[in-house]
C-alpha cells in the first residue's frame, strides 16, 4: 500500500483520537511502524492490521473508520489539496459526480505510483446514481461515501448514500441527489491563494 495511504490514515487517527491512542493502536497492530512514510510502500497487510487495530481499540467496525476517513480527508483544513483536487470535477455536485471516473488520473498526474480504485458511475432513475468501485482490496467504498458525503456538504447539496455491498472486487454506492441546492456550499477558488 502506498505510504500516502497509511500516513493519511495516521494523521486522521493521531488526530481524532490523539497521540496516546495512535501509539495505541500501533502497538496492538504490531506492524513494528510508528509513522509512515509517505513515499515508501508497504505491504497490504500492514494497513489491514492497522485498521483491524484501530477497530478493535476504538471499539468501532472497519467501515465505520473508513468512513470518518473519507470524511476527513475531505473536511480537514489541513488536507486541502485532496479537496483541491476534487474540486476540480466541476461548478455543480453532479459535474463532479461525472468527473469521479478520471479521479483515477487526475491523482496519478500528482503521485504518479499511487493506486486508486477504478470508478464507473451509473445513471438511475430520477437524480439516483450507482457508483462502483473496482480495487483488489476492499474499503474504498466507506472512504468514498464519506469523501461523498462531505463533497455534498461542499457543494450544499442534500444527498442519501448507501453502501449496496462488494461481490467479485466490486463494491457499490448508491447516490440519491435530493437537493442540489439545499445550503450555501463552501467557497472554493481555482487557483490557490499566496500566502
Amino acid at each position: 500500500m502506498h505510504g500516502l495511504i497509511n500516513r493519511s490514515i495516521e494523521a486522521f487517527l493521531a488526530e481524532t483520537y490523539g497521540l496516546e491512542a495512535w501509539r495505541a493502536i500501533v502497538a496492538r497492530a504490531g506492524i513494528g511502524v510508528e509513522s509512515f512514510e509517505p513515499m515508501l510502500t508497504y505491504p497490504p497487510e500492514v494497513t489491514e492490521r492497522l485498521l483491524a487495530g484501530a477497530a478493535a481499540h476504538l471499539d468501532r467496525s472497519r467501515e465505520q473508520i473508513l468512513e470518518d476517513l473519507g470524511t476527513y480527508l475531505v473536511s480537514e483544513p489541513r488536507m486541502q489539496a485532496v479537496r483541491r483536487l476534487l474540486r476540480f470535477g466541476g461548478e455543480s455536485f453532479v459535474d463532479f459526480l461525472h468527473s469521479l471516473e478520471e479521479l483515477r488520473d487526475r491523482a496519478r498526474l500528482a503521485v504518479p505510483d499511487l493506486e486508486l480504485p477504478e470508478l464507473e458511475l451509473h445513471p438511475a432513475a430520477g437524480m439516483a446514481y450507482t457508483l462502483d468501485i473496482r480495487f483488489e482490496r476492499p474499503g474504498f467504498g466507506p472512504v468514498l461515501q464519506g469523501m461523498l458525503r462531505a463533497m455534498a456538504d461542499d457543494y450544499g447539496a442534500l444527498v442519501m448514500l448507501d453502501h449496496l455491498g462488494a461481490a467479485g472486487g466490486c463494491e457499490r454506492l448508491r447516490i440519491e441527489l435530493l437537493d442540489a441546492a439545499f445550503a450555501e456550499g463552501r467557497r472554493f477558488e481555482l487557483c490557490a491563494r499566496a500566502r
